[in-house]
């Protein structure tokens, strides 16, 4: 699917978020191993969040949606079954790493694979770890995608993540729930927390001791009524938009304000934007707010090491940021933005070349010089969701209207994107 976006000169009103797609492949995962219906408004649309409700279902939680409430049926810690088929993470890279760490617990083997951008993503992350704990798992070129699980009887384990990423801690996390005793990963730098917030609210005793975060198995987990809050990554494009557009003035309304992903407005903030934080509430040990922001005056910034680890999903949006700020963006220590979705460093530079902005790639990251002019282009998603917003975002900027290749990839995260852009830009 292509799609044009013309240039606008406002970006306004108020808009509500889908649900956070982090937040809600974890609460899907531990309704599936909790005793009872676990109850979810908001539940994310994207097709990965779908893709973690369809493998769940496969091993035996059902799951329907009532007058939008998402209600999954659990069966408890030993509770699932042994699929029929082998489980499709479609493209879903938070899928199969988070849901491997439940399949390595098992009594039968299970095969977990998904679409030919998720079978090209590398998996030793976790099999690494998880093989410590005792399940055997075989890969393709013994690293990736299908993975075959042969599930066992784990041992809990203490382990040290080599580089920081929240979805192999959770996949860690998710195993020593199985495991007799203590399990415990010790991070780098500090990653989001959904996930320790999530097994709490299930039941779940987690202790977090600065970067060191333990787990005791054989919780007894249970139903729970929840709220997905608003979705903040999905936010930052539209944050971004009011900030390059002239006479923008947005209002989102019920976001998630998680202090481990909140760095982005931070980092807005240290940048010059003008954000106000509005009517914020707890649900399910999450912060929820609503956040104002209009079009500011930008310098520029730098991300590195903690930062950018907090920020790794929202970088693609904030180059585009950055080639319109005054001073420009830096980004360093972001080698895992090689292995998303698309060599999302690869695929910046090559957008950013087709728009006629220059940008400076090294190996772990880039240089985008400020003050540029965006240009109208034909530009491509590759296939990438976070690609295909932030070029929507980077058109609307352009001196002419552009044209967004492989469009329809938005949908992996959030199918309602360009219908709510067209309604706030103008």
């Amino acid at each position: 699917m292509t799609q044009q976006i013309s240039p606008a000169t406002s970006v306004s009103g108020a808009i509500q978020l889908p649900g956070d797609k982090s937040i809600s492949h974890r609460y899907a995962m531990l309704a599936g191993i909790a005793e009872g219906a676990t109850k979810i408004s908001n539940y994310s649309k994207g097709a990965d969040c779908q893709s973690t409700l369809a493998c769940m279902r496969a091993l035996g939680a059902e799951s329907e949606t009532r007058d939008g409430i998402l209600c999954i049926h659990g069966h408890g810690l030993d509770g699932l079954r042994e699929p029929s088929a082998a489980l499709d993470a479609g493209n879903s890279g938070s899928t199969i790493r988070m849901l491997s760490g439940i399949l390595a617990a098992q009594p039968f083997t299970s095969t977990i694979g998904g679409d030919e951008s998720l079978s090209n993503r590398p998996m030793q992350r976790i099999m690494t770890p998880l093989a410590q704990m005792g399940a055997r798992i075989e890969a393709r070129d013994n690293r990736f995608p299908p993975l075959t699980i042969h599930g066992a009887k784990l041992h809990p384990l203490e382990y040290t993540l080599p580089v920081a990423s929240a979805q192999v801690k959770s996949c860690v996390l998710l195993a020593g729930l199985f495991a007799d005793g203590r399990t415990t990963v010790h991070e780098p730098v500090r990653t989001r927390d959904h996930t320790e917030l999530a097994l709490r609210e299930f039941g779940a005793d987690v202790d977090v001791e600065g970067l060191s975060i333990s787990v005791t198995g054989r919780p007894h987990l249970t139903a729970r009524e929840l709220r997905v809050p608003g979705d903040l990554s999905s936010a930052a494009f539209f944050l971004v938009a009011a900030l390059i557009v002239s006479d923008s003035s947005l209002t989102i309304h019920g976001v998630g304000l998680n202090p481990t992903r909140s760095a982005l407005l931070d980092f807005l903030a240290e940048m010059g934007a003008q954000i106000k934080i509005l009517d914020v509430t707890s649900s399910g040990g999450e912060l929820i707010g609503d956040i104002s922001i209009r079009k500011s005056g930008i310098q520029g910034g730098a991300l590195e090491k903690a930062r950018t680890a907090a920020l790794i999903d929202e970088i693609p949006v904030l180059a585009v940021l950055g080639a319109a700020s005054e001073e420009g963006l830096l980004v360093r220590d972001a080698s895992e933005l090689r292995v998303k979705e698309t060599d999302r460093i690869a695929t910046i530079a090559e957008n950013f070349k087709r728009m006629g902005l220059a940008i400076t790639v090294r190996e772990d990251g880039f240089e985008v010089p400020g003050k540029q002019r965006f240009h109208a282009a034909e530009v491509d998603s590759f296939g990438d969701h976070r690609i295909a917003m932030a070029f929507s975002i980077a058109a609307l900027a352009a001196d002419g209207p552009c044209t967004i290749l492989g469009a329809d990839a938005a949908s992996v995260s959030f199918p309602e994107f360009f219908d709510t852009l067209q309604r706030v830009a103008q």
